[in-house]
């Protein structure tokens, strides 16, 4: 188990996203395929059973399906609210720091019956200063509301001013959600990762498959490429070559784990900075709930790690 940040919380070191639970609602709704409720609660047991305790949605996500149909699942698992962690986020856009609070008991209402152990600002683009929003925030843990605070997609800088608003109310900062992935590093070039390892903020990884690049299913099947929407077809079709080399190598490190590539490149996110990161990967089948589970049961060695790390580099 990993403590967030200075928290008192403890979430296993892979949780699940739930922006796959998008699909057909809201403004991401169509980026997503649309899943029924009886595949979410299998998908979400999956990852219970593999011993996952925590799951990351959003308001973004379906505009409250994600939330709704996360609440939903954890209910028909028979899981009790202290069972399990569930992270949501404030969606920004167009908004001021006013809005957190007037929009907390829709999040509230989704989900349920089941707390709000973490609530995130998810960008870094409001209206209002991050040490607005921190403060409305703050005045949400004091009401009881959430339990911690954390930030999405913040830079350093703005990590900083959110850490020293939630300080001077006795809170500590616990996560900045950001991209990380053996094929997405940006962070430990750009200050993110040093200021979270000084401060003592968790680092959660979000996308750390590449979008399944690091399944190495497109370099088998690149037909598969095809039948993706436009939104995630661009994404994609530049970096499957160019990751080749990469995603051989978690194959055949896998070999020796009886692990597939993408268990491989989720333990190399989990592993390779020590405990300040953790990961959500996404799962629209119960098999991919499964599989991401099932990367918490074993450990890359440190070589292994290194090999990994240097191949991913040289891909820049």
């Amino acid at each position: 188990m990993r403590t967030l940040g200075k928290t008192n919380i403890k979430v296993t070191p892979i949780g699940l996203g739930m922006m796959e639970f998008s699909g057909g609602g809201g403004l991401l709704g169509s980026a997503f395929p649309v899943i029924g409720q009886d595949e979410k609660n299998a998908t979400v047991k999956a990852a219970l059973d593999g011993g996952i305790n925590w799951f990351d949605t959003a308001e973004l996500y379906g505009a409250g399906l994600s939330e709704a149909s996360l609440s939903k699942a954890l209910k028909a698992a028979g899981k009790q609210d202290e069972e399990v962690v569930v992270a949501t986020k404030w969606w920004p856009l167009f908004r001021t720091a006013r809005n957190i609070p007037r929009t907390i008991q829709n999040r509230i209402r989704f989900l349920d019956g089941y707390t709000i152990s973490l609530y995130m600002v998810h960008q870094p683009f409001g209206f209002s200063s991050p040490e607005a929003e921190m403060e409305a925030m703050a005045d949400l843990v004091e009401s009881g509301k959430i339990r911690s605070v954390g930030i999405s997609n913040f830079n350093s800088d703005q990590m900083r001013r959110a850490y020293k608003t939630l300080q001077k109310r006795g809170l500590p900062l616990a996560v900045n959600q950001v991209r990380y992935s053996l094929l997405d590093r940006s962070i430990e070039r750009n200050g993110i990762l040093d200021t979270a390892r000084e401060l003592g903020i968790t680092i959660i990884a979000y996308t750390p498959l590449a979008s399944g690049l690091l399944t190495g299913k497109y370099h088998k099947n690149p037909e598969l490429l095809q039948k993706k929407s436009f939104f995630w077809r661009g994404r994609l079709q530049s970096s499957v070559e160019k990751s080749r080399s990469l995603v051989l190598a978690l194959e055949e490190i896998g070999v020796k784990y009886n692990a597939t590539a993408a268990q491989v490149a989720l333990n190399w996110v989990i592993h390779s900075q020590g405990e300040t990161v953790v990961t959500i990967p996404g799962a629209t089948k119960v098999h991919q709930a499964q599989e991401s589970a099932g990367a918490m049961k074993f450990k890359l060695s440190s070589d292994e790690m290194a090999r990994l790390s240097e191949l991913s580099l040289n891909l820049r």
